[in-house]
């Protein structure tokens, strides 16, 4: 059992509007009890962040990375308006754990890898995050999943973090619109490694600009690419990258 591999907060909503108002904000479909993955994202369809919504019979719980925790709280707040929707933190611990789901706890909704997320418990334990990630394609808030990138692009249809028959939510045109109407042109993908670099490097393929290297483990890492330019070999800093 383990702690997730950065800090992150509980936030507690209650009030009898609290399912409608989140579920008109986010990207997946948030109204059925259980524990789900979701983003919330700008009118123009890209991230602002990425977080888990435990739908429980009294209210809801949204786990969210710490450092942007502030930031969704505004951000909630502006959208509530007359809603009988109350946002508080909690001092609840979040636990996590790969093997069996204790009664407790909910399956990952991302990737069946991931294991489980249990809420109120303290116990820490040690589980590698990097390596998990980078072997399932995984990307982690404020590392690969930051503003300015869209959701189709960092895998969110594979990550179950998105429901294109809910209805509206805040940027859905433009997300049902890539998904149906265009071809992504950027992505995330696992990438081989010889060497390693910063996270951000930029990836150059034929001394062009070909995307940006991010979490790295044993020979793989995560990449941004540029579909187009991809090369049998490419570099970032002094890493040889190779597709």
């Amino acid at each position: 059992m383990a702690q997730p591999e950065q800090p992150h907060s509980i936030l507690q909503v209650t009030g009898r509007d609290r399912v409608g108002f989140l579920q008109n904000l986010v990207t997946n479909d948030i109204s059925a009890p259980g524990l789900h993955y979701t983003a919330l994202l700008t009118p123009q369809g890209k991230y602002l962040a990425d977080f888990f919504v435990l739908h429980r019979p009294d209210d809801l719980l949204i786990d969210v990375a710490s450092e942007i925790c502030p930031s969704i709280v505004m951000r909630l707040n502006m959208y509530r308006l007359r809603a009988d929707a109350q946002i508080s933190q909690t001092d609840m611990d979040l636990c996590c754990g790969l093997g069996p789901i204790p009664p407790d706890g909910f399956a990952d909704p991302r990737d069946p890898n991931l294991g489980w997320r249990a809420y109120g418990r303290q116990e820490a334990g040690a589980i590698n995050w990097p390596g998990l990630r980078v072997a399932h394609i995984i990307p982690e808030t404020g590392i690969e999943l930051i503003p300015e990138r869209f959701i189709l692009e960092m895998d969110f249809e594979r990550l179950n973090g998105v429901d294109f028959k809910k209805g509206c939510y805040v940027g859905q045109e433009i997300v049902a619109r890539m998904k149906h109407k265009t071809e992504l042109r950027k992505g995330l993908r696992q990438v081989k490694i010889s060497g390693s670099a910063p996270i951000g490097t930029a990836i150059l393929a034929n001394e062009k600009p070909a995307g940006i290297l991010y979490t790295q483990y044993d020979g793989l890492a995560l990449a941004y690419l540029r579909f187009d330019r991809i090369a049998p070999e490419m570099v970032a800093g002094s890493a040889v990258i190779t597709v």
